[in-house]
């Protein structure tokens, strides 16, 4: 939005009331640590004060809110888990999925903005770069005085990734990259892409490209039906010359990239319960202010049906986020499991979306109430960073020992 002038305003204000209340039907905060619930409530008053009022109207324009990208650094959204050294939160995964939830249940797209940031972009740095890559990057990317996106899929190669044609060729110093990502969260708006590329000997290489780098564009994907507050483009390299200091030196292969991804799933099981539990919020409050036939409409048993089940899913999503984080915290969180958490939690998410979007009757299609865009939100969360075929696959592979993929 502008002003009369020309310059842009971030409205903070809305007649709508953010009226959220969490759902814990399990008691599931006593497994929860002083840390864990104090994060929990300052992401959620943020969310509250910050992107409640206003999501609806960016949404509505696909218009992405840049100015919350300074917010988000302010509330430690980036990057939680990893070391106060490089200017990180120093927590543990615990924390870190409740503060996705949070930021999903204001909206998929602002913790897409985060999970990138943090999982796709500052994870693969820390865990393979070198000191002096961290200590040039991390304590910018954690700020918010740098953002940065992650360059894996291409036009024609997304659940194939070892497919890819993106590709580095020695230069002396330097590399020579050429090749095209699709589906980049925040690429438009990036200072940094951490990008996947293979080498000559056909082995696939993380690199850091900067934004200024002659032949490096990165134009804006428009079109979007969903995560419309979430900015999304290409990354397009025509000869771009990079330093070869600037080659993650810690990895080669898959297994860079897909350490990064699961990272990022584990973020999106915790993530897809708050915009359930956003949902059931919204479906429960409705139903008991509803009148049909003379009665609330949270008096009929189909109405209640509805919402036993709702809540009986988010429990059950609850626990299992809960659980991976404990192994997670311990270093024995499987890609499998994540996985599995993540095609779990995101299904249930989409159905709770569908399932409240008829307790609303009419207004459940209006951005009255949160409900479409959420439900349309999901349906990407359910494709991206792994498809929900592509999950019900993994855990086929890990439970039988077979791999399907071939």
């Amino acid at each position: 939005m502008s002003n009369a002038n020309g310059k842009a305003t971030h409205p903070t204000t809305s007649s709508k009331t953010d009226r959220f209340q969490g759902h814990d039907y399990y008691n599931i905060d006593e497994l929860l640590n002083e840390d864990h619930l104090l994060a929990r409530d300052a992401v959620r008053e943020w969310v509250k004060q910050e992107v409640s009022p206003i999501i609806e109207g960016y949404s509505d324009r696909a218009e992405c809110p840049q100015h919350l990208f300074k917010g988000l650094a302010e509330i430690g959204a980036f990057g939680p888990s990893l070391p106060a050294k490089y200017g990180c939160g120093g927590m543990d995964e615990i924390a870190y999925g409740i503060i996705m939830q949070e930021l999903e249940r204001g909206d998929s797209g602002i913790r897409s903005m985060a999970s990138v940031q943090g999982s796709l972009v500052m994870y693969p740095i820390y865990r393979f770069g070198s000191e002096e890559q961290k200590m040039k990057y991390l304590p910018k990317l954690a700020s918010g005085e740098m953002i940065g996106c992650f360059g894996l899929t291409e036009p024609d190669h997304g659940s194939n990734p070892s497919g890819m044609i993106t590709n580095i060729r020695d230069d002396g110093d330097h590399v020579i990259l050429n090749g095209a990502k699709m589906w980049i969260t925040n690429s438009p708006v990036a200072d940094i892409a951490v990008v996947w590329a293979k080498n000559e000997a056909g082995r696939i290489k993380g690199i850091i490209v900067e934004k200024g780098m002659k032949g490096f564009s990165a134009p804006e994907i428009h079109g979007k039906l969903s995560l419309r507050a979430s900015i999304t483009g290409e990354l397009v390299f025509e000869d771009v010359r990079v330093p070869k200091s600037n080659i993650l030196p810690e990895v080669e292969g898959l297994k860079g990239p897909l350490s990064c991804l699961s990272k990022a799933r584990y973020g999106i099981a915790w993530g897809a319960i708050g915009a359930a539990m956003d949902c059931y919020d919204s479906a429960l409050r409705y139903s008991q202010e509803r009148i049909q036939f003379g009665k609330p409409i949270g008096q009929f048993q189909l109405t209640q049906k509805k919402l036993a089940e709702m809540i009986t899913e988010i429990t059950k999503a609850q626990l299992l986020a809960w659980r991976l984080g404990t192994l997670a915290n311990v270093g024995k969180a499987t890609s499998a499991q994540i996985s599995m958490a993540k095609r779990n939690n995101v299904h249930m998410a989409l159905e709770i979306a569908r399932e409240a979007r008829q307790i609303h009757g009419g207004m459940g299609i209006t951005n009255e109430y949160p409900i479409m865009r959420h439900m349309m939100n999901l349906e990407t969360v359910l494709t991206y960073e792994g498809t929900h075929d592509i999950h019900l696959l993994i855990t086929g592979m890990d439970v039988t020992g077979f791999n399907a993929f071939k």
